[in-house]
C-alpha cells in the first residue's frame, strides 16, 4: 500500500477514512488553498519565532525565503508555530524548557500532516531541541539557522554579545567603568537580529547541525542580516521540497554515531561552548548512543584548537564566515574525520571536502593544523572523587596557571547564598581560593542556569583579581571565559559528593591528569553524608514536576529518562 502523501498523512479517526479526507480540505480550503496546491506534498516549516527571542526577529523574512524555495519546487509550504526559547527572557533557565520544546517539535512533526519538515532554529536551546524532536519524529528534516548578529562599535572598539557583555561587566564591578558607560554599552553590544556575535552555545550548535549534516553545507556562519542568509533559507526550502517527494533523507540516516565523533572533533577545534556537550550528549541519548567521556578526551588530546574567536580569541563569528567557517576547520582536521556519513544533500562528507574551494581560507581566523592556537582541543572532562560520573572544563577558556592547582573550598550552597554573601567584604575569601557553588544542577529549583561563571568577588575584582577556579553543578555560558569546572555530576542535589563540600576543605584540579578531587578523608564524608539534608526539591505540579523528576544528568544529556530512542 503506497503511503499517503501531502494533505492525506495522519487523518484524523473519525472512523470514516473518507469522511476524514473531505473534511480536511474543506477546512484547508477556508484558508483560500485551491484543489490543485492541496494535492502537493506539504514541506511543514517549523518556527520558533516570538516576541521573547530576539535573536529570531528576522524569522519573518526567512520563512518567506523557505516558502519561496518550496513552491518552486513543486510542493506546498505550510508554516507552523512550535515554544520559543530565548535565552535571557526564561526563568528559571532556557535549559529547563529545552525538553518541553523538544517534545512540541516531535509531536506537531508527528501529528500534522506533512512529508518534510524545515526546522527554524538559532537561539542557543532551539537547535538542539530541534533536532531532538526531529530525530525522534523521523520525518524527512532539514534546518536552517538564525546565522549570528553583526558586530557593534563603542569609543572605536568593536563589541559583540555576549563576550563582551562579561567583559565590560566584570570591569563596571571592578569599579573601572563608569555607571554612565556601562548603560551607553547596553546599547551598543547586540545591535541586529541574530544570535550571538562570538563562538558561544548559539553558533557552536550551528556548527555542530552542519557537521551532523542537517544544514545546507556552508550555512551555518552566515551572518543573520547577509542576503545570503535568505538565499540559503530559500535553497533549503527546495530542496525539503525534492525530500518530501522522495521520502528521504531522515534524520536516522544522517545523524549517525560517525556524525556524532565528527561533530565533537569540530567542538574541539573550534573551541565551542561547553554546553554543547550536554546537548551532544542528549542529541546522541536520541538514537541510542551514549557520549564515552574518555573517548572525547582522546579525541581533545589529538585535535588542536584552530579557530581565533571570542571568547578565547580576538574574532568575531562574522570574521569566521568570511575567513571560510566550517568549511576551513573541516579540511584541516579531515585525517581525523569519519568521512562516509552523509548530509541531507545525499553527499558524503569526502565528497564534500574534495570539491575546490570557492575562496581561499583567511589564516589569521582559521590556522593550519601545522602551526594551531593550541595543540589540544578546547573542552576536556574530568573525574575523581569530586566529580565520579564526570565534570567538564574549557581548557581554551582557563588561565593557564590555574590547571593545576590546589586552593581552600570557600562554599556557596546556592544561587541566594551566592548573591547574599559574594560581594561581602567581610567575605573570608583569597585569590588562590577555589569558590563552589552547590545545588545548581538539573534537580536543583534553579534548573541548571548558567550560573558556574561564579563573579570574582568584589573586593578581590577591585583588586585586580581576574580569574579564580570555580567548580559548580551549574553551567556556563558559551559566550565566558575563566578557569571553570562545571556539570559536576552527581549533582548535589542527588546527594552527589559536591554536596559534602564545606568552606575550608581543600580541592585539587588537575587539567593534565583531568582529575578534580575533593581531599578530605572517606570518615569525614561519611559523617557529614549522615548528617540531615534540607528536604529535597519537589516541584508541586506541571512541567517542573515532570522535568524534575525525569530529568536525567549531565553526562547524559539531561533529557528525559523516557525519551530515548524512538520506539524505546
Amino acid at each position: 500500500m503506497t503511503k499517503p502523501k501531502g494533505l492525506e498523512n495522519g487523518l484524523t479517526n473519525y472512523g470514516d477514512r473518507d469522511f476524514a479526507r473531505y473534511l480536511r480540505r474543506s477546512f484547508a480550503k477556508s484558508m483560500g488553498y485551491t484543489g490543485a496546491a492541496l494535492d502537493k506534498p506539504i514541506v511543514g516549516i517549523c518556527t520558533s519565532e516570538s516576541g521573547f527571542n530576539n535573536c529570531h526577529r528576522h524569522f519573518p523574512e526567512m520563512i518567506e525565503a523557505v516558502k519561496r524555495g518550496v513552491l518552486a519546487a513543486g510542493a506546498l509550504p505550510v508554516t507552523f508555530p512550535v515554544i520559543s526559547l530565548g535565552e535571557v527572557f526564561l526563568s528559571p533557565t532556557s535549559m529547563v524548557y529545552r525538553n518541553l520544546m523538544a517534545m512540541a517539535v516531535e509531536e506537531m512533526i508527528r501529528a500534522q500532516p506533512m512529508d518534510a519538515v524545515v526546522l527554524m532554529g538559532g537561539c542557543d536551546k532551539t537547535v538542539p531541541a530541534m533536532l531532538m524532536g526531529a530525530i525522534s519524529a523521523d520525518k524527512p528534516a532539514a534546518m536552517v539557522v538564525a546565522g549570528p548578529m553583526m558586530t557593534g562599535r563603542h569609543r572605536g572598539e568593536r563589541l559583540g554579545a555576549c563576550t563582551d557583555c562579561r567583559r565590560f561587566w566584570g570591569s563596571f564591578r571592578a569599579g573601572k567603568v563608569s555607571a554612565e558607560e556601562i548603560e551607553q554599552v547596553e546599547g551598543r553590544l547586540a545591535v541586529t537580529s541574530g544570535t550571538c556575535a562570538v563562538m558561544g552555545t548559539a553558533s557552536t550548535m550551528a556548527l555542530m547541525a552542519e557537521t551532523l549534516g542537517m544544514l545546507l553545507p556552508g550555512s551555518a556562519a552566515i551572518p543573520a542580516v547577509h542576503a545570503d542568509r535568505l538565499r540559503n533559507c530559500e535553497e533549503t526550502g527546495a530542496l525539503a521540497a525534492r525530500m518530501a517527494m522522495t521520502g528521504g533523507p531522515k534524520p536516522s540516516e544522517v545523524i549517525t554515531p560517525a556524525a556524532i565523533r565528527n561533530a565533537e572533533r569540530v567542538l574541539l577545534a573550534v573551541s565551542g561552548s561547553t554546553n554543547a556537550v550536554v546537548h551532544m550528549a542528549a542529541i546522541a541519548g536520541r538514537i541510542g548512543m551514549k557520549l564515552d567521556l574518555d573517548d572525547f578526551n582522546r579525541r581533545s588530546d589529538e585535535t588542536p584548537v584552530l579557530v581565533d574567536l571570542k571568547p578565547v580569541g580576538a574574532g568575531y563569528m562574522e570574521d569566521f564566515h568570511y575567513a571560510g567557517g566550517l568549511e576551513g576547520v573541516l579540511r584541516e582536521i579531515a585525517p581525523q574525520l569519519e568521512t562516509e556519513t552523509r548530509s541531507i544533500t545525499g553527499q558524503t562528507l569526502a565528497e564534500r571536502l574534495a570539491r575546490p574551494l570557492t575562496d581561499p581560507i583567511d589564516r589569521a581566523v582559521i590556522r593550519e593544523a601545522k602551526n594551531p592556537i593550541s595543540p589540544v582541543g578546547g573542552l576536556i572532562a574530568l573525574r575523581g572523587s569530586l566529580a565520579p560520573e564526570g565534570a567538564i572544563l574549557k581548557r581554551a577558556a582557563a588561565t593557564e596557571a590555574l590547571l593545576e592547582h590546589e586552593g581552600r573550598a570557600v562554599v556557596f550552597t546556592s544561587l541566594e547564598d551566592l548573591a547574599a554573601r559574594i560581594d561581602d567584604p567581610d567575605l573570608d575569601v583569597a585569590a588562590d581560593d577555589i569558590l563552589v557553588l552547590q545545588n545548581a544542577g538539573p534537580k536543583s529549583p534553579s534548573g541548571m542556569p548558567e550560573a558556574g561563571y561564579l563573579p570574582i568577588p568584589k573586593k578581590l575584582a577591585q583588586a585586580g583579581v581576574k580569574d579564580m577556579v570555580r567548580i559548580s553543578d551549574a553551567r556556563m555560558s558559551g559566550t565566558a571565559f575563566g578557569t571553570i569546572v562545571l556539570h559536576v555530576s552527581p549533582e548535589a542535589a542527588v546527594g552527589g559528593p559536591l554536596s559534602l563540600v564545606r568552606t575550608g576543605d581543600r580541592i585539587r584540579l588537575s587539567a593534565s591528569a583531568k582529575r578534580v578531587d575533593l581531599l578530605v578523608d572517606a570518615a569525614t564524608l561519611m559523617r557529614r553524608g549522615s548528617e540531615p539534608a534540607s528536604p529535597a526539591y519537589q516541584p508541586a505540579r506541571g512541567y517542573a514536576r515532570l522535568y524534575n523528576e525525569h530529568v536525567t544528568s549531565a553526562t547524559e544529556g539531561c533529557d528525559f529518562d523516557f525519551l530515548g530512542p524512538a520506539g524505546d
